[in-house]
Protein backbone atom coordinates (compact mmCIF):
# COMPACT_ATOMS: atom_id res chain seq x y z
CA UNK A 1 0.00 0.00 0.00
CA UNK A 2 1.16 3.54 -0.25
CA UNK A 3 -0.02 6.19 2.33
CA UNK A 4 2.42 8.29 3.05
CA UNK A 5 4.85 10.04 0.94
CA UNK A 6 6.71 13.12 1.79
CA UNK A 7 6.84 16.53 -1.04
CA UNK A 8 9.46 18.58 -0.21
CA UNK A 9 9.11 20.89 -3.47
CA UNK A 10 8.71 24.33 -4.93
CA UNK A 11 7.34 25.75 -8.21
CA UNK A 12 10.69 26.02 -9.63
CA UNK A 13 11.38 22.47 -9.31
CA UNK A 14 7.86 21.86 -10.78
CA UNK A 15 8.43 23.99 -13.97
CA UNK A 16 11.54 22.73 -14.59
CA UNK A 17 10.25 19.11 -15.11
CA UNK A 18 6.84 20.25 -16.78
CA UNK A 19 7.44 23.76 -18.35
CA UNK A 20 4.66 26.20 -18.84
CA UNK A 21 2.56 23.86 -16.18
CA UNK A 22 -0.98 25.89 -15.59
CA UNK A 23 -0.77 26.54 -11.77
CA UNK A 24 -3.91 26.77 -9.82
CA UNK A 25 -4.23 29.99 -8.37
CA UNK A 26 -5.44 28.72 -4.61
CA UNK A 27 -2.04 26.73 -4.45
CA UNK A 28 0.18 28.10 -2.04
CA UNK A 29 3.68 27.46 -0.89
CA UNK A 30 2.83 25.31 2.46
CA UNK A 31 1.42 22.17 -0.17
CA UNK A 32 4.70 22.04 -1.18
CA UNK A 33 6.79 21.61 1.91
CA UNK A 34 5.94 19.03 3.34
CA UNK A 35 7.52 16.09 5.20
CA UNK A 36 5.58 13.71 5.40
CA UNK A 37 1.60 13.79 3.77
CA UNK A 38 -0.94 10.62 5.10
CA UNK A 39 -3.02 9.53 2.89
CA UNK A 40 -6.08 9.12 5.42
CA UNK A 41 -5.80 12.94 6.26
CA UNK A 42 -7.68 13.79 3.21
CA UNK A 43 -6.12 16.75 2.86
CA UNK A 44 -5.60 18.55 -0.68
CA UNK A 45 -2.81 18.15 -2.67
CA UNK A 46 -1.80 19.47 -5.98
CA UNK A 47 -1.73 17.23 -8.70
CA UNK A 48 -0.99 17.13 -12.54
CA UNK A 49 -3.55 16.58 -15.21
CA UNK A 50 -3.01 17.39 -19.04
CA UNK A 51 -5.79 18.73 -21.23
CA UNK A 52 -6.39 20.08 -24.03
CA UNK A 53 -2.82 20.00 -24.69
CA UNK A 54 -1.52 21.57 -21.99
CA UNK A 55 -0.34 20.72 -18.27
CA UNK A 56 -2.51 21.50 -15.02
CA UNK A 57 -1.41 21.60 -11.43
CA UNK A 58 -4.40 21.55 -9.15
CA UNK A 59 -5.36 20.71 -5.63
CA UNK A 60 -7.49 17.42 -5.19
CA UNK A 61 -7.56 15.42 -2.12
CA UNK A 62 -5.96 11.77 -1.64
CA UNK A 63 -8.59 8.89 -1.44
CA UNK A 64 -11.17 8.36 -3.99
CA UNK A 65 -15.09 9.28 -3.27
CA UNK A 66 -17.17 7.17 -5.52
CA UNK A 67 -20.94 7.56 -6.61
CA UNK A 68 -22.02 5.07 -4.04
CA UNK A 69 -20.19 7.43 -1.44
CA UNK A 70 -23.28 9.82 -1.22
CA UNK A 71 -23.76 10.45 1.88
CA UNK A 72 -21.44 12.03 5.22
CA UNK A 73 -21.41 8.00 6.69
CA UNK A 74 -21.04 6.24 3.67
CA UNK A 75 -17.96 8.38 3.26
CA UNK A 76 -16.35 8.10 6.59
CA UNK A 77 -16.83 4.25 5.85
CA UNK A 78 -15.82 3.17 2.53
CA UNK A 79 -12.77 6.40 1.85
CA UNK A 80 -10.00 5.11 3.81
CA UNK A 81 -9.69 2.19 1.35
CA UNK A 82 -9.95 4.35 -1.35
CA UNK A 83 -6.65 5.80 -1.61
CA UNK A 84 -4.78 2.97 -3.37
CA UNK A 85 -6.30 1.68 -6.81
CA UNK A 86 -4.88 -2.06 -7.65
CA UNK A 87 -3.06 -2.54 -11.18
CA UNK A 88 -4.45 -5.14 -12.27
CA UNK A 89 -8.14 -4.00 -11.49
CA UNK A 90 -7.98 -1.37 -13.71
CA UNK A 91 -9.31 -3.54 -16.32
CA UNK A 92 -11.19 -5.61 -14.62
CA UNK A 93 -15.16 -4.69 -15.83
CA UNK A 94 -16.85 -5.49 -12.16
CA UNK A 95 -14.14 -3.17 -10.42
CA UNK A 96 -14.26 0.71 -9.69
CA UNK A 97 -11.44 1.96 -11.44
CA UNK A 98 -12.48 0.56 -14.86
CA UNK A 99 -15.22 3.42 -14.81
CA UNK A 100 -12.32 5.76 -14.16
CA UNK A 101 -9.61 4.62 -16.05
CA UNK A 102 -9.63 7.52 -18.77
CA UNK A 103 -8.96 9.98 -15.48
CA UNK A 104 -5.32 9.76 -15.40
CA UNK A 105 -3.11 12.22 -13.36
CA UNK A 106 -0.06 12.22 -11.24
CA UNK A 107 1.24 13.08 -8.05
CA UNK A 108 4.26 14.79 -7.38
CA UNK A 109 6.60 13.59 -4.85
CA UNK A 110 10.03 14.06 -3.63
CA UNK A 111 9.77 10.60 -1.70
CA UNK A 112 7.20 7.45 -0.20
CA UNK A 113 7.71 5.96 3.13
CA UNK A 114 6.66 2.17 4.02
CA UNK A 115 7.56 0.45 7.08
CA UNK A 116 9.41 -2.68 7.53
CA UNK A 117 8.82 -5.43 9.85
CA UNK A 118 11.58 -7.03 11.74
CA UNK A 119 11.77 -9.81 13.50
CA UNK A 120 11.66 -9.24 17.34
CA UNK A 121 11.05 -5.88 17.04
CA UNK A 122 7.64 -4.44 18.73
CA UNK A 123 7.76 -1.50 15.88
CA UNK A 124 8.12 -1.13 12.21
CA UNK A 125 10.69 0.74 11.04
CA UNK A 126 9.54 3.57 8.34
CA UNK A 127 11.90 3.90 5.55
CA UNK A 128 12.31 6.58 2.59
CA UNK A 129 12.09 5.56 -0.95
CA UNK A 130 12.86 7.64 -3.96
CA UNK A 131 14.02 7.49 -7.48
CA UNK A 132 18.18 8.10 -7.54
CA UNK A 133 18.88 11.25 -8.94
CA UNK A 134 15.76 12.59 -9.24
CA UNK A 135 14.70 15.49 -6.97
CA UNK A 136 10.97 14.71 -7.70
CA UNK A 137 9.03 12.22 -9.68
CA UNK A 138 4.99 11.50 -10.56
CA UNK A 139 2.96 8.68 -9.52
CA UNK A 140 0.46 7.52 -11.98
CA UNK A 141 -2.84 8.01 -10.04
CA UNK A 142 -6.44 8.14 -11.29
CA UNK A 143 -9.14 10.78 -10.01
CA UNK A 144 -12.83 11.26 -9.88
CA UNK A 145 -14.94 14.13 -8.38
CA UNK A 146 -16.77 13.44 -5.77
CA UNK A 147 -21.00 13.39 -6.17
CA UNK A 148 -20.63 16.53 -3.62
CA UNK A 149 -19.40 20.24 -3.90
CA UNK A 150 -16.87 21.63 -1.98
CA UNK A 151 -18.20 24.08 0.82
CA UNK A 152 -15.50 26.75 0.41
CA UNK A 153 -15.34 26.89 -3.53
CA UNK A 154 -19.00 25.54 -4.22
CA UNK A 155 -16.97 23.40 -6.78
CA UNK A 156 -17.04 19.32 -7.05
CA UNK A 157 -14.32 18.22 -5.11
CA UNK A 158 -11.87 16.59 -7.13
CA UNK A 159 -10.23 12.92 -5.44
CA UNK A 160 -7.36 11.07 -6.18
CA UNK A 161 -6.26 7.37 -5.83
CA UNK A 162 -2.40 6.24 -6.81
CA UNK A 163 -1.74 3.17 -9.11
CA UNK A 164 -0.25 0.61 -6.88
CA UNK A 165 1.47 -2.78 -8.33
CA UNK A 166 3.73 -6.02 -7.45
CA UNK A 167 6.69 -4.88 -5.35
CA UNK A 168 9.89 -5.02 -6.98
CA UNK A 169 13.01 -6.92 -4.92
CA UNK A 170 13.90 -3.85 -2.85
CA UNK A 171 10.14 -3.33 -1.60
CA UNK A 172 9.93 -6.69 -0.85
CA UNK A 173 12.31 -6.45 1.12
CA UNK A 174 10.87 -3.19 2.67
CA UNK A 175 7.31 -4.03 2.51
CA UNK A 176 6.82 -6.88 3.81
CA UNK A 177 3.71 -7.25 6.25
CA UNK A 178 1.96 -9.34 3.89
CA UNK A 179 4.71 -11.55 1.62
CA UNK A 180 2.22 -13.09 -0.70
CA UNK A 181 1.34 -9.85 -1.49
CA UNK A 182 3.97 -6.99 -1.26
CA UNK A 183 3.39 -4.10 -3.25
CA UNK A 184 4.38 -0.86 -4.28
CA UNK A 185 3.09 2.98 -5.97
CA UNK A 186 3.15 2.53 -9.92
CA UNK A 187 7.20 4.01 -10.01
CA UNK A 188 7.55 4.93 -13.91
CA UNK A 189 10.59 7.05 -15.47
CA UNK A 190 9.42 10.64 -15.98
CA UNK A 191 8.82 10.28 -20.01
CA UNK A 192 6.99 7.55 -19.27
CA UNK A 193 5.14 9.16 -16.52
CA UNK A 194 4.24 11.93 -19.18
CA UNK A 195 2.71 9.02 -21.47
CA UNK A 196 0.61 7.95 -18.83
CA UNK A 197 -1.70 11.16 -19.07
CA UNK A 198 -1.51 11.31 -22.69
CA UNK A 199 -5.45 11.28 -23.63
CA UNK A 200 -4.44 9.59 -27.02
CA UNK A 201 -2.39 6.46 -24.53
CA UNK A 202 -4.25 3.02 -25.83
CA UNK A 203 -5.04 0.41 -24.12
CA UNK A 204 -1.92 -1.26 -24.94
CA UNK A 205 0.17 1.41 -23.57
CA UNK A 206 -1.73 1.81 -20.47
CA UNK A 207 -0.91 -2.13 -20.21
CA UNK A 208 2.15 -1.75 -20.67
CA UNK A 209 3.04 1.03 -18.40
CA UNK A 210 0.89 -0.90 -15.88
CA UNK A 211 3.43 -3.84 -15.66
CA UNK A 212 6.87 -1.54 -15.65
CA UNK A 213 8.64 -2.57 -13.30
CA UNK A 214 11.07 0.08 -11.72
CA UNK A 215 14.62 -1.95 -10.95
CA UNK A 216 16.28 -1.74 -7.75
CA UNK A 217 19.30 -0.10 -8.87
CA UNK A 218 17.05 3.00 -10.16
CA UNK A 219 16.32 3.31 -6.50
CA UNK A 220 17.39 4.38 -3.16
CA UNK A 221 16.04 3.81 0.18
CA UNK A 222 16.81 4.75 3.76
CA UNK A 223 15.46 3.91 7.65
CA UNK A 224 13.80 7.27 9.12
CA UNK A 225 12.24 7.89 12.33
CA UNK A 226 9.07 7.69 13.29
CA UNK A 227 6.81 9.29 10.49
CA UNK A 228 2.96 9.20 12.00
CA UNK A 229 3.73 11.35 15.02
CA UNK A 230 3.87 14.82 15.59
CA UNK A 231 6.61 15.22 18.06
CA UNK A 232 9.94 16.23 16.80
CA UNK A 233 12.34 13.56 15.88
CA UNK A 234 15.48 13.38 18.99
CA UNK A 235 18.18 14.81 16.33
CA UNK A 236 15.69 17.58 15.45
CA UNK A 237 15.81 16.58 11.63
CA UNK A 238 12.97 16.34 8.55
CA UNK A 239 11.28 13.30 9.19
CA UNK A 240 12.41 12.29 5.16
CA UNK A 241 16.24 12.02 6.41
CA UNK A 242 18.44 9.14 7.49
CA UNK A 243 17.54 8.08 11.25
CA UNK A 244 20.11 5.68 12.41
CA UNK A 245 18.22 3.07 14.39
CA UNK A 246 20.41 1.04 17.13
CA UNK A 247 20.79 -2.77 16.24
CA UNK A 248 18.78 -2.36 12.88
CA UNK A 249 20.04 -4.58 10.25
CA UNK A 250 20.33 -3.35 7.01
CA UNK A 251 17.74 -4.71 4.10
Amino acid sequence: MCYDVSFKSSYELITDYLPGINIDGSIQIDFLDQSHVLAQSFKPYPIVTFEEGKYFLKLMEWGVIAPYMNTPEKVKKSRQWMCNARSDKIFDKKSFWHRIWNNRCLMPVTGIYEHRGISGWKNKVPYHICLKNEKMFFLPSLYNYAPMVNKETGELLGTFSVVTRKANSLMTKIHNANPDDPRMPLFLPFESAKKWVDPGLTDEGIEELLNFEMPEDKMESWPVFTIRSSKRRPDGKEKFELYQWEGLRGL
